[in-house]
This record gives C-alpha cells, sequence and structure tokens, in this order.
C-alpha cells in the first residue's frame, strides 16, 4: 500500500484532518513558515538583481529533520497549506526544505475542513501556483525593504528602538489625519423643533417634527427660533396629507473578513485581533459532543462574498424547511466594490447550516459561541427574503410651515426573523389609526431644542479596516497584524474602543511625512497592492515592481540619512537639577514619550517625569499648564499642580480668556475658540 503525507500549517487542524483520511496517511504540521530572510542581515541582494536570501528559521531544525524523515518514508506527499498567498509561500519553502524530488510532491488546497473537502481536495492536487508564491515573496521584499531601510533613521533621530512598515505607516498617517481633522474642528450651531400634538381619546400625543416650507430649513441660532416660534404662536395646525407606502430591506452579504471583523467589534465588543483568532480556532476544528473535532467555518481571510452552488442550496433548503418557503430569497445579491476582489475563495460561513448554533454551544468558549453564532445568521439572513415594511408619512400644515411624521411597522420580517442589526432594534413611530386628512390639532407643546455640529469620530478598529478597505489598503489577512502592530509599539493607544495618537506615534508620523512622503501615501500604497494582484494574476513579473521600487526608496533614504545628520539631535538641556548629584537633567525619549534623565548615567540613575510647560497660567489655581499623557501614552493639558487641580483639556489652551463669557480658550487648526460649546465666540489665531 502507497504512504501519503499530508502536511498542515496548525498543529489544531492535524486532529481534525487524521480522522477524515486513512491509516495510509499521516498528517504533520509545519507550524507555519520554516524558512524566511535572516534577521540580522538585509537578505536581499541588491546587486544580483534582488535575489532573496532566505534562511531555515532559528528553533525550526528539528521540526525540519522531523518532517524530511517523514517525507522520505512517503511515496506522495501533499502540501496542504492555507489556501492564499501566505499558504502558497509556505507550501515553495517546504518543497525546497524538505529535500525532496518534486515529482513526489503536489499541493492541495480546500475551503473548510471538512471530510467532504479533504477528500475531493485530494483528487485533485495541483502543482505550485508561482504566481501566488511570488506575489507573497514580493509583499515580504517589500516590507523588509521598508522596514531595515527606514527603521535605522528613525532609531537615529528618536533614540529609541522605533520601526516603519510599508502598511503601518499609513496606517498611521490615516489615524494622525483624522486627530487634525478633530483638533481643527469647531462646532457650529443648530437648532430643532419637535410639536406635541394632543389626539382625542389617545394619552400619548403625535410628535412631530418641523420640517420649513418648500424644502427644509436649518434653523441655526436662538435668534432664527425665537422669530419662529413667534410665527407659530397663532397658527392652526391641520393634516394636509398623509401618504402611505413600502419600504423592501434586503438582507446582508455574508461576511467576508473585512466585515467580519467590523460587526464582531460593533456587536461583540471583540478586537480585529481577538475576531480574527476565534474564527481560526473554528476553522480549524473545535470538538463537539458527539461528532469529533470538526471544522466549523470555512476559510476566514477573504474578500469575496461569493458562496458555492452547494452551499447555496443546502442553505435555501434548510430556510424552506424550518422558516417557509416564503422566507427563502428569489434572487442573489452581488458584491458592490470598486476595488479589486480577489476572489480566491468563498465569504465566510458554516461548513455545514444544519448544525446551528444551539446545537454546538455546550462544545464552545462563550466568545466562541458568539462568533460562530454570528457569522452562522449572517449567513443564513444572506440567503433569505428581504423584510417588507408598510411606511406612513404625513405633512402637518402650521401657517405656512410644514411639521412632519413619519412611521413604518414590519409586514414581512424575512431575513430579519434570523438576523437584526443594531439600528433595527430601533422602535419606530406608531401611528394612531384615527389620524386624517383635515383633521386639526389644538395648540400644541412646541419643544425647541439647542444643537452642535459634532466633530468627526476618532477611529475604531472596526472604522480603520472598513477605510482600509475602501482605500485598498492592505489585504484580508494584513489589517488585524497592522492594527496590532500600530498599538503595541505605542504609536497609537487604545482607550474603550477609540484609536487615539500618542506623542510617539505623531513624532514617528511627521518623519514619515518629511522624509517619505510617497511612503505615506495613501494612493501610492493602494497602488502597490493593485501591483501585487497584478503578480498573482501573472500579468506583471515579480521583480519588475522591486527593481522600480527599491531605487526610488533608497534616494529618499540617502536624502533623509543626510538631512538627519544636520539635524543631529542632542539631548536637550533642562533647569531641572538632579537631587542626586546636581547635574542639570536632560531629555530623553523613550518606548512611552518623553522623561528627563541624568546625563551622568551610568554613575546616576535618576529619572522623572517630563512635563512641557506651554506657557499658559492655570484657568482654575494659577499654576503652569502643562503636556501630559494618559497611561496609554494618549496627550492631553493639565495643571503642574496635578492631582490637587484637576483642570484638563484635550485641547492646547491660549492665555487670554474669552471675551464674552471669560471661560478659557483653546487652538482649534487656524483659529482659537470658547471651550463653552454653548458659547461659541471663535477668532483668527494670530500666532
Amino acid at each position: 500500500m502507497a504512504k501519503y503525507l499530508v502536511i498542515v500549517e496548525s498543529p489544531a487542524k492535524v486532529k481534525t484532518i487524521k480522522k477524515f483520511l486513512g491509516s495510509n496517511y499521516a498528517v504533520e504540521a509545519s507550524q507555519g513558515h520554516v524558512r524566511d530572510f535572516p534577521k540580522s542581515q538585509f537578505g536581499i541582494d541588491v546587486e544580483n538583481d534582488y535575489e532573496p536570501k532566505y534562511i531555515t528559521i532559528r528553533g525550526k531544525g528539528e521540526l525540519l529533520a522531523k518532517l524530511r524523515k517523514e517525507a522520505k518514508k512517503a511515496d506522495k506527499i501533499f502540501l496542504a497549506t492555507d489556501p492564499d498567498r501566505e499558504g502558497e509561500a509556505i507550501s515553495w519553502h517546504l518543497s525546497i526544505a524538505l529535500k525532496e524530488d518534486p515529482a513526489k510532491m503536489q499541493r492541495i488546497t480546500f475551503n473548510e475542513i471538512t471530510k467532504t473537502a479533504i477528500k475531493d481536495s485530494l483528487k485533485h492536487p495541483r502543482g505550485l501556483d508561482m504566481n501566488l508564491v511570488d506575489a507573497q515573496q514580493t509583499r515580504r521584499m517589500l516590507d523588509r525593504m521598508v522596514g531595515y531601510s527606514i527603521s535605522p533613521l528613525l532609531w537615529a533621530k528618536v533614540k529609541r528602538g522605533l520601526s516603519a512598515g510599508r502598511v503601518q505607516s499609513v496606517a498611521l498617517r490615516i489615524i494622525c489625519d483624522r486627530e487634525q481633522e478633530i483638533a481643527a474642528f469647531i462646532p457650529e450651531e443648530y437648532w430643532s423643533l419637535e410639536a406635541d400634538l394632543a389626539i382625542e381619546g389617545e394619552k400619548k400625543p403625535l410628535t412631530a417634527k418641523f420640517f420649513g416650507k418648500d424644502k427644509k430649513t436649518e434653523i441655526h441660532n436662538k435668534e432664527e427660533m425665537d422669530r419662529l416660534l413667534a410665527e407659530l404662536e397663532h397658527a392652526s395646525y391641520e393634516i394636509t396629507e398623509i401618504k402611505t407606502g413600502e419600504r423592501v430591506r434586503n438582507a446582508p452579504l455574508p461576511f467576508t473578513t473585512s466585515t467580519l471583523q467590523q460587526e464582531a467589534s460593533k456587536t461583540l465588543g471583540f478586537s480585529t485581533s481577538k475576531t480574527m483568532r476565534l474564527a481560526q480556532q473554528l476553522y480549524e476544528g473545535v470538538d463537539v459532543k458527539g461528532s469529533g473535532t470538526i471544522g466549523l467555518i470555512t476559510y476566514l481571510r477573504t474578500d469575496s462574498t461569493r458562496i458555492s452552488e452547494e452551499a447555496d442550496a443546502a442553505a435555501r433548503e434548510y430556510i424552506a424547511s424550518n422558516y417557509g418557503q416564503d422566507y427563502v430569497s428569489t434572487s442573489e445579491k452581488k458584491q458592490k466594490n470598486g476595488q479589486k476582489i480577489q476572489d480566491a475563495h468563498e465569504a465566510i460561513r458554516p461548513t455545514e447550516i444544519s448544525r446551528n448554533p444551539v446545537m454546538v454551544k455546550e462544545s464552545l468558549t462563550r466568545d466562541q459561541f458568539r462568533l460562530y453564532q454570528l457569522i452562522w445568521k449572517r449567513f443564513t439572513a444572506s440567503r433569505m427574503a428581504p423584510a417588507r415594511y408598510e411606511t406612513t408619512s404625513v405633512r402637518i400644515g402650521a401657517g405656512e410651515y410644514v411639521f412632519t411624521v413619519a412611521a413604518s411597522r414590519v409586514i414581512f420580517d424575512g431575513f430579519m426573523s434570523v438576523y437584526v442589526e443594531d439600528e433595527e432594534n430601533k422602535k419606530s413611530n406608531v401611528l394612531s389609526k384615527s389620524l386624517t386628512v383635515g383633521m386639526k390639532f389644538d395648540k400644541p407643546v412646541l419643544r425647541p431644542e439647542q444643537h452642535f455640529t459634532q466633530p468627526p469620530a476618532h477611529y475604531t478598529e472596526a472604522s480603520l479596516v472598513r477605510t482600509m478597505e475602501e482605500l485598498g489598503i492592505g489585504r484580508p489577512s494584513t489589517y488585524a497584524p497592522t492594527i496590532t502592530t500600530i498599538i503595541s509599539r505605542r504609536y497609537v493607544s487604545k482607550e474603550q474602543k477609540n484609536l487615539y495618537v500618542t506623542e510617539l506615534g505623531e513624532v514617528v508620523n511627521n518623519i514619515m511625512l518629511q522624509a517619505f512622503p510617497s511612503i505615506v501615501d495613501v494612493n501610492f500604497t493602494a497602488t502597490m497592492e493593485g501591483l501585487l494582484d497584478c503578480v498573482e494574476a501573472g500579468t506583471v513579473a515579480w521583480k519588475t515592481v522591486v527593481r522600480n521600487f527599491y531605487p526610488d526608496l533608497k534616494k529618499d533614504v540617502d536624502a533623509a540619512e543626510q538631512e538627519l545628520e544636520k539635524v543631529d539631535i542632542h539631548d536637550e538641556v533642562t533647569d531641572v537639577i538632579c537631587e542626586n548629584c546636581g547635574r542639570n537633567m536632560v531629555i530623553k525619549y523613550g518606548p512611552h514619550g518623553r522623561f528627563l534623565a541624568c546625563p551622568g548615567f551610568p554613575e546616576c540613575h535618576n529619572t522623572k517625569p517630563f512635563y512641557e510647560k506651554i506657557g499658559v497660567p492655570c484657568p482654575k489655581c494659577g499654576g503652569d499648564i502643562v503636556l501630559r499623557q494618559t497611561k496609554k501614552g494618549r496627550r492631553f493639558y493639565g495643571c503642574i499642580n496635578s492631582p490637587d487641580c484637576d483642570f484638563m483639556s484635550w485641547a492646547r489652551p491660549v492665555a487670554e480668556p474669552c471675551p464674552v463669557c471669560g471661560a478659557f480658550m483653546v487652538i482649534k487648526g487656524n483659529k482659537i475658540a470658547c471651550s463653552r460649546q454653548e458659547c461659541g465666540y471663535t477668532a483668527k489665531n494670530e500666532s
């Protein structure tokens, strides 16, 4: 009998796959990559037409020896790493590292770890797809070039072990740009007006919103509101129009990597890295009571919403038998997206729709269950009929003006019987059935309310992923690692769900913008992703991409080296005296930003926090306002006498008080504004 060896990436898959195959199959795990660039060297021979230099990863020697031993005993070797670029590259590295006859080795891929999928993949082995390998190899080389060329410059500039990355630097810039938008934002006042209209025989009044005259009228300030209220004082209120109609809400598309990360963040509060970790566990296999180890979901790194014909048919059959034929979708929606979709494999879905969340709940951890339930519901809903609403809109005349009321009610829940998004949980108006055209109302209770426009929201992990996807930066496998990197390096801090730039992040971003504008250019990075797609498609040679990229990068690095040498940052001496040895302390940079240190190191180890005075007295106690940081590195302005004085401001205060109300003022872009939103005073920033 022939002997076969199947090599997968993760040890967790070994247990799942072994039970699907007979005793003639040995299943082993490579535990990820077995070869990579050397850590201590650049690893790319620029003089020899950019030939990469790979070595066995430290610590993988024993594992490789075991794999070679198993490979020698096998008549055939099936390389079964993940079905994406990186998985193809791992298989290629394995094919070289195993030192076996290439004719013995074949590549198999599967989108889900089920018996049917594994058996089918063994019936259709193929050779290595070198276009996929080259696309991944090019990505690694581009990232290597950026990291190993620019990181030493950041080290020299900021003095401690910082680093730059091709995609992470763009992600950092996106967050920095948003922070600048928020800092420069000046709220604008506006007002809303509601009328509570009493209906005879009804306990609850009808609440109508002010619309205007022929078109929507904006109310900008209290003076305009007062004039409007005066005009409405003697107006009579009467229903002039009632319109009914029907609205359709289509089912959502099944999850891609990006939309799964976004929805898991929004509804479950998961970080992108946690979502991917849990999804990996569900994909690789979970021990389900009564069934053994089973892969519960399909492959988790995808940007396609495509579903196989078999899975689609199974879903429609399940829906028809469990919900009724009316609930089965009669059409299939396509993804609308201007970006290139690789469509290498299906959307993320359960491997078996009949395995509903309740059936596997006891076998999963709480978080595994919640994520599986989310994926199962979303996929099931995507094959279901739209929800239908009956809509009613009422126009109420009030003199020359119009108030409106809108309401809707579900007349067929469709996919919403399975999957309801947060916004659908909000209760809508329920209108009285007694409303008729010509119906008059007594004088209503008018409720004016002041509002202020809000600044753009801080990025969350979910909204950053959405933005990166829309801009074409990165790919499904890179979103979570990119965000994890900029947080772990303290360029960005995460508080609640929001991402904030730290002082360290600002320093790095400013250097990158100044010295390497193309690297942090969104369009340039998106173009590079497009070129990697072309390498995968076989329309562009991988060395062409590298040859065009590196000389320009080298030119920028050489120029930056000269400029940085001219800047040559010395430790800034302060007037703070070291209490241990009497020397003037200097400003140093650390992983968490600036701090004071004694220049007598190593004889004197004294350090203390550095507080940068901004030359503005505290409006509460008169002490100095200094630049401080939260524990997670977010910058703010506070009093040097903290904790005795609790003054703080996210925006930079100025010395002059507001001429209107006397409150302290802050800098907002090219203006200064009163810190009291209600005051609204602004002036040009002359400084």
